[in-house]
């Protein structure tokens, strides 16, 4: 069947989701992300994009970037390429990290921008690694409160306020607002039945039964908890009801 060709944007404007193959964990380490972070920002001097968000998960990521001399499919393969390359050698490993093709959506006007910044920035509450925003490292968050140029934050923070203080104080509170934005991933997201998520806690823990997991030594559960919530996408909720583990000790973890 042949590929559905990619929607173009007018503004130039893409929300990025990028895949690793097969479920494959893109970020084993704290390094990892920082070399594909320094990866996006070694591009964007090159490509000349406008990086206004990024957000690392353990298998997937989102970009908000706007296109400049290379049109966005150059962007992403060299982005790809550089980061894939650095990846196999440290790991001794061969061939594809990341999904065939990555998903985009255009983003046209500014009230969609703000949306799928925030919801870009919410993603690792809204998947329940962590209760606040800015407790999550791998994202772009800090850009904008610190007023730093490793991302490109004028854009965002000019349609909230052309004073700067009153921008930044008016994105901090759009940005955690409790909201029901749906945008590229929420599109094609679909939860998890318990059966599954059951078979994916087994399997993954090496164990008979979901509450087995409570056995553990608390740094080994701990590692298999963020496991489950970063590279399989469980909610807290969703491991606590199966495990009997509480809530506390899954959002820590």
């Amino acid at each position: 069947m042949p590929r559905v060709a990619r929607r173009k944007s007018k503004s130039g404007i893409y929300h990025i989701i990028m895949r690793g193959i097969n479920r494959q964990i893109l970020f084993e380490e704290n390094e990892d992300c920082i070399k594909f972070i320094q990866t996006l920002q070694r591009y964007r001097n090159i490509c000349k994009y406008r990086l206004y968000a990024y957000c690392l998960m353990g298998n997937h990521l989102h970009l908000l970037l706007m296109e400049d001399t290379e049109p966005l499919g150059n962007v992403m393969r060299r982005i790809c390429s550089s980061y894939v390359l650095w990846y196999n050698k440290k790991y001794d490993r061969a061939g594809y990290l990341f999904q065939d093709r990555f998903k985009s959506e255009p983003v046209e006007d500014d009230a969609y921008f703000l949306s799928v910044l925030r919801y870009i920035l919410q993603n690792p509450v809204k998947a329940g690694i962590v209760t606040k925003i800015e407790d999550y490292t791998w994202t772009n968050y800090i850009d904008y409160i610190e007023g730093n140029n490793k991302t490109d934050t004028d854009f965002a923070l000019d349609i909230f306020s052309t004073n700067r203080k009153e921008a930044v104080r008016s994105f901090i509170e759009y940005i955690n607002k409790a909201n029901d934005d749906k945008c590229l991933d929420m599109l094609e997201k679909r939860q998890l039945t318990d059966e599954e998520a059951k078979k994916i806690i087994k399997d993954h823990c090496h164990i008979d039964h979901a509450h087995d997991l409570q056995k553990f030594t608390a740094n080994k559960r701990n590692l298999y908890l963020k496991d489950l919530k970063e590279s399989y996408g469980l909610s807290i909720r969703q491991i606590e009801r199966l495990t009997g583990i509480g809530r506390g000790i899954i959002q820590r973890a």
